[in-house]
């Protein structure tokens, strides 16, 4: 005779393997500064090709104003705001990016933790009952 819970716990936990259980064992498999630190890094690259992209529309879209003002402007002004702003955009999306992935980080693990104590409890239930 099947036992009804530990049918209902395998589901549950067969449920959890097939959707959530493999994107949050592999952020599981790592350290939390290890993985915060990765997508961080990973952000802040990000971050940083669509900030050239975005600037190089910018110049490109009114390049022939550009060009003829570029003798005017003093290019260490220019280059020193253009570096600011860099500097501003990368910060607030790597502040961003670090609330995000630990936030990410410590619901894994609690999901983790409730995976792995739901099968101590099917374990248990194996060693204390053997009927199928």
């Amino acid at each position: 005779m099947l036992n009804e819970e530990r049918v209902i716990l395998m589901t549950k936990l067969a449920s959890y393997e097939a959707n959530d259980g493999k994107g949050n064992v592999a952020i599981g498999s790592y350290f939390r500064s290890d993985y915060i630190g990765w997508q961080v890094l990973k952000s802040i690259i990000s971050a940083t090709i669509a900030f050239i992209v975005v600037f190089a529309m910018y110049i490109f879209y009114d390049f022939e104003i550009f060009m003829m003002d570029i003798y005017k402007m003093d290019l260490l002004e220019f280059g020193e705001s253009v570096l600011k702003k860099y500097l501003w955009v990368v910060g607030v999306y790597a502040v961003i990016s670090y609330a995000v992935y630990s936030y990410r980080y410590s619901k894994a693990r609690h999901s983790l933790r409730v995976y792995y104590m739901n099968l101590r409890k099917l374990s248990g239930m194996y060693s204390n009952n053997h009927t199928f």
